[in-house]
């Protein structure tokens, strides 16, 4: 019988995206055993309960022992600190990777902090996520049929790349590789602009109606419900993203003030045609994306 590619995979941040990898890996005979390190017993607990992980690491020193792979899956505002912590852990064949949502940041703190390891060093984000978190977030089928960007670094090895690539796969994704500057740019405006939107939105309607919103969003339908559901999710990823990608996010601000203007004065100019015009747009493009995804 054929071993598992991994013998050793180590999970820091058992959450929605760490405990699901790790449960897709486990359920494709990707890995012998899995080790968890987070910040919430509870949740940790709740991770072995679940059967995510094999084992709860109480430090980094024995949970990154004989590792074949880590996995860092915790919000990226914490992975520059964390990165500090597991370098001197680290043994030259281990590869590590991230799964932030963010990746210009990611590799700066990577090329600070894991300097002797950048070969194995491998930069990814899948783009797939609820609005939930924790372990009891995870599933097996996550990932299965969304994409996965991998951003290399010239330092790359080869074998690592098609490791991460594999296991990846075995996930269920669609694997890409671009330059994280362009990763950056895309994910700015179709993911981290519209987690702004909504939880705007959210605040807006909180707003309006001073301190109880249960007034009128109890009359809230399901467009309602659609456009702000990702409103839900963590604050502090939301935050930790934001601010990684701040200049390009504001750039998309921008944009979108400037589009939301110009509807207002066609709102105002009473241009029934031009309003249509602009849903028109809207609309097919939408239909196009749904067509070809």
């Amino acid at each position: 019988m054929t071993s598992p590619p991994l013998h050793k995979l180590v999970v820091i941040g058992v959450g929605l995206i760490g405990g699901s990898f790790a449960l897709a890996l486990r359920n494709a005979g990707m890995v012998k055993h899995i080790v968890g390190v987070g910040r919430s017993q509870e949740n940790m607990q709740r991770a072995l309960e679940l059967g995510i992980i094999d084992e709860i690491a109480s430090n980094f020193a024995s949970a990154l022992k004989g590792a074949d792979f880590v996995l860092l899956a915790m919000p990226v505002g914490q992975i520059s600190n964390i990165m500090v912590q597991i370098a001197p852990c680290l043994t030259p064949g281990t590869i590590v990777s991230d799964v932030g949502s963010t990746k210009q940041d990611v590799i700066i703190a990577a090329r600070t902090h894991l300097v002797q390891h950048l070969a194995h060093f491998i930069p990814c984000h899948p783009i797939a996520g609820t609005e939930l978190s924790g372990a009891e977030a995870a599933s097996t089928h996550l990932f299965r049929d969304k994409h996965l960007i991998i951003t290399p670094l010239a330092e790359n090895n080869d074998q690592a790349i098609s490791l991460v690539t594999t296991l990846w796969q075995h996930c269920g994704t669609k694997v890409s590789c671009m330059p994280a500057d362009q990763h950056d740019r895309i994910l700015a405006t179709i993911s981290h602009l519209p987690h702004i939107l909504a939880f705007t939105l959210m605040n807006h309607v909180r707003a309006s109606i001073e301190d109880k919103p249960e007034e009128i969003l109890r009359f809230a339908g399901g467009s309602f419900r659609d456009c702000t559901r990702i409103a839900s999710s963590s604050p502090e990823m939301w935050r930790d993203i934001c601010l990684a990608n701040r200049e390009t996010l504001l750039k998309q601000i921008d944009t979108y003030q400037k589009e939301l203007t110009g509807l207002r004065t066609t709102l105002a100019n009473n241009n029934g045609e031009a309003l249509k015009k602009a849903f028109a747009n809207a609309r097919e493009t939408r239909q196009q994306w749904l067509k070809n995804d």
